[in-house]
């Protein structure tokens, strides 16, 4: 039986063959793991040519209909998660790629936002990091949340999970998107408001929409206009969901307390991206779904996928 060659792309933490069985399928594959991001589309069609079978990690690599013309032997696709916005789905049809998806065991992205909203008032990392540095006197005063007003913009899944510890923590918590309704937030215990009302009165506000179409750049500079000069901006959804041009002038300008940003437009972000030199912007680097129980999850997923394709069944088929 002739081998196959797969690629496990954008293991930064060079994690995919610790916390998986690949045994499973090295009897019929050889793999080979991309640690690094690729320089340009152009480096990863190059790089990648000679794979029947790529294992993605999120959006770390985009797949438009250009690069499945360059990979003329691709034959599976496997991406972590059930919806994919960086890959052409039907040019995947066209070039009789089979598309699958791995299910997520839980998402963790809501716990990180509460530690970036606590990182924004109690600055956390920025006393630790004076600690280490053998500064003894505190230099930050921070502000309660309790009693404020938590903005939530999306109330699907992911926002209703950051609601309940907001609510814990003693919060009001108010909601608001494009086809958001009273009874959803209703349902949820959290107050309805407009997009004006959310964007003018919440102390603290937090994006939770899918990045599609309709939500590029949803958050735009109308939106930070109407925010309190005393109040955060928190994003652990997508990048281009805030016009971050817009975001930039708004920090710089000191119009808003600050904002903590996970997600951005060009990841991983650029060295010498102008939102590294401001002291009001809290920065991660896409720590939402970096555990080790989702690596754990997705990349035995992706096993059991390569598996199931061999056997002529696959599993959790996206196209």
């Amino acid at each position: 039986m002739t081998r196959l060659r797969c690629a496990i792309l954008d293991d930064y933490l060079n994690l995919a063959l610790s916390v998986a069985d690949w045994s499973k399928v090295k009897d019929r594959v050889d793999i080979t793991v991309f640690n690094q991001p690729f320089a340009s589309q152009e480096a990863a069609a190059s790089a990648l040519r000679d794979f029947e079978i790529i294992c993605a990690m999120r959006e770390r690599t985009p797949f438009p209909r250009a690069m499945f013309a360059d990979l003329p032997r691709l034959k599976l696709l496997i991406t972590s998660g059930m919806r994919n916005n960086s890959i052409d789905m039907q040019a995947a049809k066209d070039h009789q790629v089979v598309l699958c998806g791995t299910h997520w065991p839980r998402d963790p992205t809501a716990p990180l936002t509460m530690g970036l909203i606590l990182e924004l008032t109690r600055n956390i990392g920025r006393e630790n990091a004076r600690m280490h540095a053998g500064e003894f006197l505190q230099k930050h005063v921070g502000i309660e949340i309790e009693g404020k007003t938590l903005g939530v913009v999306g109330l699907g899944k992911l926002g209703a999970k950051v609601a309940g510890p907001a609510k814990a923590f003693g919060m009001n918590v108010i909601a608001w998107s494009p086809n958001l309704t009273a009874e959803r937030c209703k349902e949820v215990g959290v107050g309805y408001a407009t997009r004006e009302e959310l964007f003018s009165t919440a102390d603290i506000i937090t994006i939770h929409v899918v990045l599609s179409d309709r939500s590029r750049g949803l958050v735009g500079a109308a939106d930070l206009a109407r925010m309190k000069p005393t109040s955060y901006l928190v994003n652990t959804a997508r990048g281009p969901i805030v016009d971050e041009n817009a975001l930039l002038e708004t920090l710089k300008a000191g119009k808003i307390a600050g904002a903590a940003v996970d997600v951005f437009s060009v990841e991983p972000l650029p060295v010498d991206h102008p939102f590294r030199k401001l002291d009001n912007l809290v920065l991660t680097p896409h720590l939402g779904y970096v555990t080790k129980e989702t690596f754990i999850a997705h990349y035995s997923q992706m096993v059991e996928g390569i598996d199931a394709w061999f056997k002529g069944e696959p599993v959790r088929r996206l196209a």
